[in-house]
C-alpha cells in the first residue's frame, strides 16, 4: 500500500485548494456546485480551528513519501453524539489509479478509530461513479441504502448509494 501522510492545511495550499474547489468536474461528485473565491478559501484556512469538535469537520492535505500533495481528505458532518462522520476524498488527477485512494481511506479510518474514537464512517456515492464505488468497497465499506434522484448534475437527477464502514469492537 502507498505510504501517505495526513497533515493540516497550510496557507501555501491555498492555490491548490482554489483549483480543486473550482474544478467543475468535481462538483458532480460532491456537495458543492458553486465556485469559491480565493478570499473565502483564505478566510477558511485562516480561521478554521482544525478541531473536529469545534468545526464539525476536518480537512487534511495528503502527501506521498516525496512530500508531494496527492489529494485532500475530509471528515465532515461530524456527529459526536452518534460517533460518526462523512468521508470525502479527492485524489489529484495525476495520482489516480496508483493506490492513493485506498491509502487515504485506510489513513482516515485509522485516524477516525484511534484518535476520534468514531463508530462509523459513511459516504454518499453516485451510482454511476463505478471507480469510487469500487474504491470504497475494496476498503470494506458496505452499501446500505440506494437513494433515488439524490444528485442533480444540472441536467438530470442521478441515484446515489449510502455506503458505510462500521468499526468492529475489539475484544480484550
Amino acid at each position: 500500500m502507498k505510504q501517505i501522510t495526513l497533515r493540516a492545511i497550510e496557507p501555501e495550499d491555498l492555490d491548490l485548494l482554489y483549483r480543486i474547489e473550482n474544478d467543475v468536474e468535481l462538483w458532480n461528485v460532491g456537495n458543492t456546485n458553486v465556485p469559491y473565491s480565493r478570499y473565502l478559501l483564505h478566510d477558511y484556512v485562516a480561521n478554521c480551528k482544525n478541531d473536529i469538535y469545534t468545526d464539525r469537520q476536518v480537512r487534511m492535505m495528503v502527501e506521498n513519501q516525496a512530500g508531494e500533495v496527492v489529494g485532500v481528505a475530509d471528515l465532515v458532518n461530524f456527529d459526536p453524539a452518534n460517533c460518526r462522520a462523512e468521508v470525502g476524498l479527492i485524489v489529484l488527477n495525476s495520482y489516480r489509479q496508483q493506490g492513493y485512494g485506498t491509502a487515504m481511506l485506510q489513513a482516515l479510518a485509522d485516524y477516525a478509530q484511534r484518535i476520534l474514537h468514531l463508530h462509523q464512517l459513511y459516504a454518499y456515492v453516485d451510482c454511476e461513479n463505478k471507480a469510487s464505488l469500487c474504491l470504497f468497497e475494496k476498503a470494506g465499506y458496505k452499501v446500505c441504502a440506494k437513494i433515488g434522484d439524490w444528485l442533480f448534475d444540472g441536467a438530470k437527477y442521478r441515484d446515489s448509494v449510502l455506503i458505510q464502514y462500521v468499526f468492529q469492537k475489539k475484544c480484550d
